[in-house]
């Protein structure tokens, strides 16, 4: 990190809900003149993230934030200085946005940008924000594999993009052939499938990544190339080895009580909400989800909800 001091900036993802975000171009005469960004600035003394993330987009663009979430925080070194970027994602405005300071506006697919160059500090968050919502676990064990796939086909039709293969009772045989079934199925819809198993396993049913237990993120030297990496976290610890990492977001569990683990204590949104504070990673909540949960997520700070059982019903 640079020696320079570390300004604080709020920053707003403005997202309609078709997914589109949108970008401004920096005029001339400001810094990386001509480059592209999200709407934002400065947090100055004695503002909260939230109210700098106010003014700013009443002074960028003439609206004001409805409901907004906190999400990501990073940290960007640029030559001149390090900024602390508190990412908001803003899902309703009042008013309609405009270039109040005579930058040009786009609305952008965040996974196909046509716009560029991008502000450096901003492009990983693009790959951040083409994750959904909704992160499924499939549960054949529990369901049988005829309603597991009935259920499977529903919620892909429904717009399911996110799916993990985790089914501990299959040998490495039945599981590849399993995970075979449910990307067979997830491909014509856009929907991603990562697999709960190691990196063989993965390659060989053609998945498009492999999330970690706890135990396989501890023991992780390097970041596997050209997947899409998540890993399964329970505490501080494992959330800064996920960082550590680099992998693409994690599942913090159990938020909730759990059928599956009665005897686990869960952490509550409050917890949850802390071990995220200040966090780069995108974060799903896991344990006790219902779609119901999705907004406590988003207020947490959290990116969505990872579900095992409620998902399939």
């Amino acid at each position: 990190m640079n020696t320079n001091k570390v300004v604080h900036a709020a920053v707003a993802v403005l997202m309609r809900e078709d997914g589109m975000v949108l970008l401004g171009n920096r005029p001339a005469g400001k810094a990386w003149a001509g480059w592209w960004e999200f709407p934002g600035g400065k947090i100055e003394d004695g503002e909260t993230p939230l109210e700098a993330l106010q003014r700013e987009l009443d002074e960028e663009l003439g609206v004001q934030a409805t409901e907004a979430y906190p999400w990501l925080v990073r940290t960007f070194d640029y030559p001149e200085k390090t900024v602390k970027l508190n990412f908001f994602i803003v899902k309703s405005w009042q008013g309609e946005p405009v270039g109040r300071e005579g930058q040009q506006l786009s609305w952008q697919n965040p996974a196909a940008l046509t716009v560029e160059p991008m502000l450096p500090a901003n492009i990983p968050i693009l790959s951040a924000l083409s994750l959904p919502a909704v992160y499924a676990i499939t549960n054949m064990m529990e369901m049988g594999e005829a309603s597991f796939f009935k259920a499977l086909a529903l919620q892909l039709e429904k717009g399911l993009k996110l799916i993990q293969v985790r089914e501990k009772q299959l040998g490495r045989e039945a599981l590849i052939a399993f995970a075979h079934k449910v990307i067979a199925l997830a491909r014509p819809f856009g929907a991603r499938v990562l697999m709960n198993a190691d990196w063989d396993d993965v390659m060989k049913a053609g998945a498009d990544g492999m999330h970690l237990n706890s135990h396989a993120l501890m023991n992780l030297s390097e970041k596997p190339h050209g997947l899409l990496v998540a890993a399964s976290c329970h505490n501080t610890q494992e959330m800064a080895k996920a960082v550590q990492m680099n992998v693409d977001f994690v599942m913090l569990s159990p938020v909730l009580p759990t059928r599956s683990h009665p005897e686990t204590q869960a952490m509550g949104w409050e917890a949850f909400a802390k071990m995220k504070q200040d966090y780069p990673l995108p974060v799903y909540a896991l344990g006790g989800m219902q779609y119901s949960a999705l907004k406590n997520a988003w207020q947490a700070g959290g990116h969505g909800i990872a579900m095992q059982r409620a998902v399939w019903e």
